[in-house]
């Protein structure tokens, strides 16, 4: 057995160091700190940065995509009103971004046209069978 073994490891031999390898390599890893992590460190930075800058009367979007104005900034904590009324309690670092007041009353108002074509809907459903008659002809 030890004899058969001794050949094989005998012809598999490197041609030495190879630095076509070493530049790929480091290649990748720019590559990869470029398109990755470079672009992520500096959207934690700015938004590290718009979550220290949040005043009272901000509207804000947080994390999970709730719109809401800021009433009160406690240390690391923010007191946000997301009803009139409806005031809760979140992490500073809960903040997503700081909304511009156009983007959200652009938002607020298809909801408010979506409810009220529904509305328009249900009532012109409700005045057809009226206006018919009421009865089915066969």
């Amino acid at each position: 057995m030890m004899g058969s073994i001794a050949p094989l490891a005998a012809t598999s031999t490197s041609k030495g160091f190879n630095p076509t390898t070493l530049i790929l390599i480091l290649v990748v890893v720019v590559g990869f700190y470029l398109l990755m992590i470079r672009p992520q460190q500096r959207r934690r930075q700015q938004a590290q940065q718009q979550q220290n800058t949040v005043q009272p009367g901000a509207r804000v979007r947080t994390t999970a995509g709730m719109y809401a104005t800021v009433v009160d900034v406690d240390g690391d904590d923010v007191v946000l009103e997301v009803a009139p009324g409806v005031e809760v309690r979140y992490m500073r670092r809960a903040i997503m971004d700081v909304v511009a007041p156009s983007e959200d009353t652009v938002a607020e108002d298809e909801v408010q046209d979506d409810v009220h074509d529904e509305d328009a809907d249900e009532d012109a459903d409700a005045q057809a069978p009226a206006e018919s008659g009421g009865t089915k002809k066969d």
